[in-house]
C-alpha cells in the first residue's frame, strides 16, 4: 500500500493546470449508456474512480476505447449484460448511476446498492422515488436494486424530498428518454449538474434548467452520438489554492474556472489571500502571510461546498485566531480532525457537526492516515504547512480524486514523493 512523504515548511510557488472534474465525468460517463451511436469525452481526469467506472462499461458490454490524452470513446450500442455487480459497484458511488440509463434504454437493470467513502448516511431512496414516479418498477433483493419498465418511461413531475445531487443526476438520465416530460422540483443545482445536462443535450435531449432548483426534460425517442468536453474540477482548484494559502505561497491555476468557486474564493480573501480570476485561471498570493481564520458552514451550491471543508480546517489548524466549522451536509465527516491534532493542530469537536479550531502557530511533522477523498487532502496540506517529514498512509483514498499528485506538487516546489510500504 502506497505512501505519500511530504517535507513541508515551504510555501508552494509557481503555476499548474487542473484537470476534468471528477465529478462531472462520472456521472456523463453513465449517460453515455443512452447514446445508440459512439460518444467521445475529453477532458476526463486520470483516476481511479474513473478506471473504476470505464470499467463497469465494458462489464455491461459496452466498448471503450481510452487514448493517452485522456479522450474517453463509448460505443454502448450493443450491451450484453444489464447488471452492475457489487465488485464493480462497491468501491464508488457514482456507480450506481448507470441504474437510470440502464432503465431509459433497455427497460431493465439491476444494480447493487452503492459503497464510497463512510462519510455519514447517503440512502438512494430519492432515486427510487423518481423511478417510480417514471413508471418503473423497482425492488431492492438481496443487496440489489432491481427495475424494470414495461414498455417505455412516462414523464412525471417529481418532488425530490431532500436536495440531492446523485438523484437528481440519475433520475434526469432516466427521463431524457421517458415519453412526455419530466419536471424535478427540489433538484440540485451543482455545476456538475449542469455540465450533465449540457452533456445530453449535445446528445440530443431537451433538458432546460438545469443549474436551476426546477429542470424540465422532454423526452426523445433516442440519442445519438456527440463530442463533449468536461468542465474543470472546481474541488481541486480550490484545494490547491488552500494548499498555496496555508504555506504562504504564490500560484497560478490554468485551465479552470473561477465562477464555479464563488464561496470558496470569497473565504480565502477573508483569509487574507490576494485573489486574481480571468477567464480560465486564478492567481492566488499570500506573500508569504500567514492566514487568518475563518468560520466555514457547509451548504448546498452555491453555498460552500462540503468537499472542500476538511482541507479549510488544515487551513484554519495553522491560522491567526480560532474558527467554527459547522457541517451540514454529511454526519460523519470530521474523521480528519483526529489526525490532524495528530500534528499538533488543536481542534476540538463540539458535535458531530461542529469543530472549533484554535490556530497554532506551527504544525510538526507525525505519520498520519488519510480516512476518506477529501479528509486525504486536509492531510497533505497540513503536512505541507508543517515542519519535518509527514508520512501520510492509506493514500488510495486520494488517487480517487486528484490527478498526479506528487506531479502537480512539485511542480509548485514541493517535496513530495511516494513510497512503497514494506
Amino acid at each position: 500500500m502506497d505512501k505519500l512523504l511530504i517535507s513541508g515548511g515551504t510555501p508552494l510557488e509557481g503555476s499548474l493546470r487542473i484537470s476534468g472534474a471528477k465529478n462531472a465525468a462520472l456521472p456523463i460517463l453513465a449517460a453515455t449508456l443512452l447514446a445508440d451511436e459512439p460518444v467521445t469525452i475529453g477532458n476526463a481526469p486520470h483516476l481511479h474512480d474513473i478506471t473504476t467506472m470505464i470499467g463497469l462499461l465494458g462489464c455491461l458490454g459496452a466498448g471503450v476505447v481510452l487514448d493517452e490524452k485522456m479522450c474517453v470513446e463509448v460505443d454502448a450500442r450493443n450491451l450484453t449484460n444489464l447488471r452492475a455487480p457489487y465488485d464493480m459497484v462497491k468501491t464508488m458511488r457514482a456507480s450506481f448511476l448507470v441504474l437510470g440509463s440502464l432503465l431509459a434504454r433497455c427497460g431493465r437493470a439491476e444494480v447493487s446498492l452503492p459503497g464510497g467513502c463512510a462519510i455519514g448516511s447517503r440512502p438512494v431512496d430519492q432515486h427510487i422515488k423518481g423511478f417510480a414516479a417514471l413508471g418503473a418498477q423497482i425492488e431492492v433483493v438481496d443487496g440489489y436494486v432491481r427495475g424494470r419498465v414495461k414498455d417505455r418511461l412516462r414523464g412525471a413531475a417529481v418532488q425530490f424530498d431532500v436536495v440531492t445531487v446523485g438523484g437528481t443526476e440519475n433520475v434526469m438520465m432516466a427521463a431524457s428518454l421517458a415519453r412526455g416530460v419530466t419536471t424535478l422540483s427540489n433538484a440540485a443545482c451543482e455545476p456538475e449538474i449542469v455540465d450533465l445536462g449540457n452533456f445530453l443535450n449535445a446528445m440530443g435531449a431537451r433538458v432546460s434548467g438545469h443549474g436551476t432548483p426546477v429542470i424540465t426534460i422532454e423526452g426523445v425517442e433516442s440519442l445519438h452520438g456527440c463530442r463533449f468536453r468536461v468542465m474543470p474540477d472546481r474541488v481541486e482548484t480550490g484545494t490547491y489554492l488552500v494548499a498555496a494559502a496555508a504555506t504562504g505561497g504564490h500560484v497560478r491555476l490554468n485551465a479552470t474556472d473561477g465562477s464555479l468557486l464563488g464561496a470558496v474564493l470569497d473565504k480565502l480573501r477573508e483569509a487574507g489571500a490576494d485573489i486574481d480570476v480571468g477567464e480560465d485561471w486564478i492567481e492566488l498570493d499570500m506573500r508569504g502571510r500567514r492566514p487568518r481564520a475563518v468560520d466555514v458552514e457547509t451548504q448546498p451550491y452555491p453555498g460552500f461546498p462540503t468537499d472542500m471543508q476538511a482541507q479549510f480546517v488544515a487551513l484554519n489548524a495553522i491560522a491567526e485566531g480560532r474558527a467554527r466549522i459547522t457541517e451540514t451536509i454529511f454526519e460523519n465527516r470530521f474523521m480528519h480532525v483526529q489526525e490532524l491534532n495528530r500534528l499538533g493542530a488543536n481542534i476540538g469537536l463540539v458535535d458531530r457537526s461542529t469543530a472549533l479550531v484554535s490556530g497554532v502557530d506551527k504544525l510538526k511533522a507525525a505519520p498520519v492516515m488519510a480516512t476518506d477523498l477529501r479528509a486525504s487532502f486536509s492531510l497533505v496540506v497540513a503536512a505541507l504547512a508543517a515542519e519535518g517529514e509527514t508520512l501520510i498512509d492509506r493514500i488510495y483514498h486520494i488517487d480517487r480524486g486528484y490527478e498526479t499528485i506528487e506531479e502537480k506538487l512539485r511542480q509548485l516546489g514541493a517535496s513530495v514523493r511516494r513510497v512503497s510500504a514494506r
